[in-house]
């Protein structure tokens, strides 16, 4: 018996900022797109880019999760499987849509906190205590 693999890896950039919708049942449904460049030579030899856009989604707890950290122009890493449905649309039309299901995503930027504006803040007294010229021994700041 033959076996099978749907899976996908993708880097890119977040188009927009994640949209969270939730389904009948309650559960989270995430959706983004995701821009992945090509760069190619053209008949000139001049370097071009294809840009090619990616519809994610994911699911549950991925899905709440990832709503408030997933914001435009944002560099991710999305691993899953495409899948492929179909859906009648307000016109009685059948449409098929293609997207990546994921089941990990990974943010490739840091996110800034309230914990590096505090870190700011310390570093910044520190500079401003040692240019004082202050007596500060580090055991003194110990717990023990």
């Amino acid at each position: 018996m033959a076996s099978s693999l749907n899976k996908v890896m993708l880097i890119g950039y977040t188009g927009k900022d994640a949209e969270v919708r939730y389904s009948n049942t309650g559960l989270a449904v995430l959706t983004i797109s995701l821009a992945t460049n090509e760069p190619y030579k053209d008949a000139e030899g001049n370097w071009k880019e294809n840009t090619t856009w990616h519809d994610i989604v994911c699911y549950g707890n991925l899905a709440e999760r990832m709503k408030e950290n997933l914001k435009k122009g944002k560099r991710v890493y999305v691993e899953g499987r495409i899948s492929k449905r179909n859906y009648i649309d307000k016109n009685q039309n059948k449409r098929w849509v293609t997207e990546v299901v994921g089941s990990n995503i990974i943010l490739l930027e840091r996110i800034a906190s309230d914990a590096d504006a505090r870190t700011d803040e310390t570093t910044e007294e520190v500079k401003t205590t040692e240019s004082a010229d202050v007596d500060v021994t580090p055991d003194e700041d110990l717990p023990f």
